[in-house]
């Protein structure tokens, strides 16, 4: 239809090309024509059939421009009304199975019994009551731990603190009994370094050897015995309880805590002789095998 369209379009344009190209060449012409009567007109001024035709082919455009119209309509309402039929469709079918799960469910409902809404609201308070019960347990339990490792470590913290500070304060004291020069302050100042540690084995040995030297020489051997339980590893509460006993007379047991001391710290050997506690010592055999002297001891 619309080749058809086109072909009576094209016929049109060029019959009123011809009849203007025509008109336009008569017009300008330049003689113009001598008026006619109409005894003297031979043939007609018009040719009836080709107006028809023109006639007869606009005709026909109208009725294709019609017909098309009317066929556009037809299919702009079949599409309509296609489109209306599948949303009717696509709605009952979507009610229908609304209705085919209310069914269903009514059907279980029927069939595993039913509750009234009471009892399913006890349900649901009582799964939300269990289940706040047991986030609210686990949540204290969590924060008990924490508090205890809170507490632990803080008191891990505290005791680190009163560590360093006993540390410092007996890093003076030791610093000050090294400079003391008077015996009795010296005292005192261990004195102090024990209160800060009772089991302090270095601070027991240099107090002995304070005492000793004020010819206190069974407190001095007091002190080391205790130095010596505290530590039996020691060399010199050894050295120093062996002092002590050379200083009370009982010699045997001093040669016994010197070995001892040496064994510990072999250092120690060289300075043996030159120890002024042990001067009582030096006639004694095993002494002198101590000191490396041979040849005294032959």
């Amino acid at each position: 239809m619309f080749s058809r369209l086109i072909k009576s379009a094209q016929v049109l344009a060029l019959l009123c090309l011809t009849l203007l190209t025509t008109v336009l060449t008569t017009a300008h012409a330049e003689t113009p024509p001598a008026p006619v009567t109409a005894a003297e007109i031979d043939e007609p001024l018009y040719k009836p059939f080709i107006e028809r035709y023109i006639l007869d082919e606009l005709k026909q455009l109208r009725q294709d421009q019609q017909a098309m119209r009317t066929e556009l309509v037809d299919k702009v309402a079949e599409a309509r009304l296609d489109a209306s039929d599948r949303a009717v469709r696509y709605t009952t079918d979507t009610i229908n199975n609304i209705f085919f799960i209310i069914t269903g469910a009514a059907s279980i409902l029927v069939l595993l019994g039913w509750r009234s809404l009471r009892e399913v609201r006890e349900t649901i308070k009582e799964q939300v009551e269990s289940q706040v019960s047991k986030v609210t347990q686990e949540y204290e339990t969590r924060l008990n731990e924490l508090e205890r490792k809170l507490r632990i470590r803080s008191e891990e913290i505290i005791s680190a603190q009163e560590n360093i500070s006993q540390t410092n304060q007996m890093h003076s004291l030791w610093m000050r009994a090294g400079l003391e020069s008077n015996l009795h302050e010296q005292i005192s100042i261990y004195d102090q370094i024990l209160e800060i540690n009772p089991n302090d084995v270095e601070a027991l040995t240099y107090k002995a050897d304070s005492l000793l030297d004020l010819g206190e020489a069974r407190w001095a051997l007091s002190l080391a015995d205790q130095a010596v339980e505290h530590d039996n590893e020691y060399a010199l509460a050894y050295w120093q309880r062996a002092c002590a006993k050379t200083a009370i007379g009982q010699e045997d047991a001093a040669i016994l805590d010197l070995e001892t001391a040496i064994e510990l710290s072999p250092a120690l050997k060289d300075e043996v002789a030159g120890e002024d506690a042990f001067e009582a010592l030096h006639d004694m055999p095993a002494f002198q095998v101590l000191t490396g002297d041979a040849e005294a001891a032959a």
